[in-house]
């Protein structure tokens, strides 16, 4: 039974490998069956060595802060539309519950996607918008070289299969966003709601999902045994995980994993902020999700309906 997060070393095919065409099939297939063991033990894994570069992600992680320190009302003219297909702006204090049966989230985000970008804080945070586009780039390139490796851990005979599947990152007919989290440190007079969580247990929706943590940690992955291990920060590494979408792609095979955030009990972590950057990466919209192991355990259904479907359970 998993007790920890695998890692997965990413040296012969990060980011800082210019030439995709270098790596030989049987270094993919090496990385790809690292992926697929830690998907299928606890759905998560560390990449390490992946290439995006430490100053780009200090750098969101900066201008986030720097959002977010802002007063409310400033933050509020930037709010994500409610009723709205634009997955762009700012999302309030408890607007959102990730498991719809506890009280609304501890925790505020800015979520960004470039074909639905409408408005920036470009007075408040004026190079805001440039670092998002440059992070929000980074990571889709990874997440092709990613979608490589675990395609080649398949056995899947399309070695683009995955690729062609999210062609269109960053356009119109994609739903891939970078979200920022901002957990604030706890009220001084204890007023957190019963069941409230900083984030409530959940599996996230899409096919899979690239996370970068603080150091302050707090996130915590559920084992097959149905115990919540934390998610301890790997200085420089990428927590990865699949979503429900590829779960549902792969029959079961690979399970996506419920995670969540608690109230920290210590007093010294109450009192401390905690922020993540997630890039939750999905399909293209009219991409029809059917079984890749040729089975009907799950009707075909377009990923566009099954993402309306589980955003309408989680905003409040």
């Amino acid at each position: 039974m998993a007790t920890s997060i695998p890692v997965v070393d990413f040296q012969k095919y990060g980011l800082h490998k210019k030439n995709e065409t270098e790596i030989t099939n049987a270094d993919l297939k090496k990385i790809g069956d690292k992926l697929i063991a830690a998907f299928d033990s606890i759905g998560f894994c560390y990449v390490i060595n992946h290439g995006i570069p430490q100053d780009l992600i200090s750098q969101i992680f900066g201008v986030s802060n720097t959002f977010f320190d802002l007063p409310t009302e400033t933050k509020m003219k930037y709010v994500r539309p409610k009723d709205s297909d634009m997955d762009h702006g700012y999302v309030k204090m408890e607007a959102e519950s990730l498991n719809p049966e506890r009280p609304g989230d501890n925790k505020e985000a800015f979520d960004f996607a470039p074909s639905h970008q409408k408005f920036w804080p470009n007075k408040e945070v004026p190079e805001m918008k440039d670092i998002f586009q440059k992070f929000y780039d980074e990571c889709k390139q990874m997440a092709f070289r990613i979608f490589d490796a675990f395609t080649s851990g398949l056995n899947l005979e399309d070695r683009n299969f995955l690729r062609n599947s999210h062609k269109n990152i960053g356009r119109d007919g994609n739903c891939t966003i970078i979200r920022t989290n901002w957990y604030p440190p706890l009220p001084k007079d204890g007023s957190i709601k019963p069941g409230q969580e900083r984030c409530g247990e959940h599996s996230d929706y899409g096919s899979m999902t690239l996370l970068f943590q603080d150091g302050i940690g707090g996130l915590e992955v559920c084992n097959k045994n149905g115990d919540y291990i934390p998610a301890t920060p790997v200085p420089g590494a990428i927590c990865v995980n699949i979503g429900d979408l590829m779960q549902r792609w792969t029959a079961d095979k690979l399970k996506a994993t419920k995670h969540r955030v608690l109230i920290p009990e210590s007093e010294v972590l109450k009192n401390k902020g905690r922020q993540s950057i997630a890039f939750f990466i999905h399909p293209d919209v009219d991409r029809v999700i059917t079984c890749l192991d040729g089975s009907d355990k799950y009707k075909p259904i377009l990923a566009s309906d099954y993402l309306k479907l589980r955003f309408s359970l989680t905003y409040l």
